[in-house]
């Protein structure tokens, strides 16, 4: 059954891969987004009648509030995401990651669906091995981490949605995002050939940008089964250290050099092991290896180059 999905922040990161294959299944897509990046990541929809694209703030509530009301399923993407952009203007993370969230979803009534991305950086306890499930007590130490655990704490309050706490997300998109860990890192192996690491021992779990769109969209197709639960969402076979995700990456851009040094500290302190075991078990499986997501990435950045301001 074709569905009308409002998708906010949709023209970001996630939202530019995400938009596109909904519109190919024959939804009807309204995106808001503020374009605050001036990105035009979904240029090549605006031929869908299907689609719909609204340049606006979802702070603002007599804006926002029809196109709520108006939506069968909600994907609330819009947010400052990460902990140095939310450190770096706390007044906008707390406006846009918690208290638009909240208008949102105070706004909507029983029937509509809410799909979240969250995060699994609440897990952030800097312990060695530390499992984790969607049961383990939460430490979110940082304002976005805890933001988001606010947020998730609310949303569970509704039958008729489902958190997904993402793990560290990578590859290649129309917006993208250069800073994401794995991203970063093959950045600075194909530009630098060298990077230093900080907390290298330390263990997170990662997952594809494409594989999140496919999470969302298995939500919509199973949510019966699904609706009323937090899922952590990640490659089960890639929890694994900063340094070991550097040796994956020396595996394909050979003249990689790897240096070690307690230069910084992670502002999430995200050292942990995930499970994945429950989402699985609603038969959805990323589809998208770390290796592949390696390579995929390694024939971008022939694309890409930070090169605002320099002359190479």
């Amino acid at each position: 059954m074709k569905k009308n999905i409002l998708i906010t922040g949709g023209a970001g990161y996630i939202g530019s891969i995400l938009v596109p294959e909904l519109l190919n299944m024959g939804h009807k897509v309204t995106v808001i987004d503020n374009f605050m990046f001036d990105q035009s990541s979904l240029n090549h929809c605006c031929s869908d009648p299907n689609f719909h694209i609204v340049n606006g703030d979802i702070r603002h509530e007599k804006f926002i509030i029809p196109y709520y009301k108006s939506a069968e399923i909600i994907i609330p993407l819009a947010g400052y995401v990460g902990a140095p952009l939310c450190n770096k203007d706390l007044t906008g993370a707390q406006t846009v990651n918690h208290d638009a969230i909240m208008l949102m979803l105070n706004s909507l009534n029983d029937d509509q669906t809410v799909l979240m991305p969250t995060t699994n950086s609440a897990y952030g306890s800097g312990q060695d091995e530390n499992l984790c499930d969607e049961n383990s007590p939460l430490n979110p130490i940082s304002k976005y981490a805890s933001d988001k655990v606010a947020v998730e704490q609310k949303l569970m309050e509704r039958k008729n949605s489902i958190s997904f706490r993402l793990a560290t997300v990578f590859g290649m998109s129309p917006k993208m995002r250069i800073d994401l860990l794995v991203n970063d890192f093959v950045y600075r192996a194909t530009k630098d050939g060298f990077i230093v690491l900080y907390e290298g021992h330390f263990k997170r779990n990662y997952i594809h940008v494409r594989d999140v769109t496919s999470v969302f969209i298995h939500a919509i197709n199973n949510f019966e089964k699904m609706r009323g639960e937090i899922y952590n969402v990640g490659l089960s076979d890639a929890n694994i250290s900063k340094f070991e995700l550097c040796e994956r990456i020396k595996l394909q851009i050979k003249n990689f050099v790897i240096m070690e040094a307690p230069m910084a500290v992670d502002p999430d302190q995200r050292n942990y092991i995930v499970s994945n075991k429950k989402i699985e078990s609603t038969g959805w499986k990323p589809q998208i290896s770390l290796d592949d997501g390696i390579l995929e990435l390694k024939k971008g950045y022939t694309m890409l180059s930070n090169s605002k301001y320099g002359n190479v």
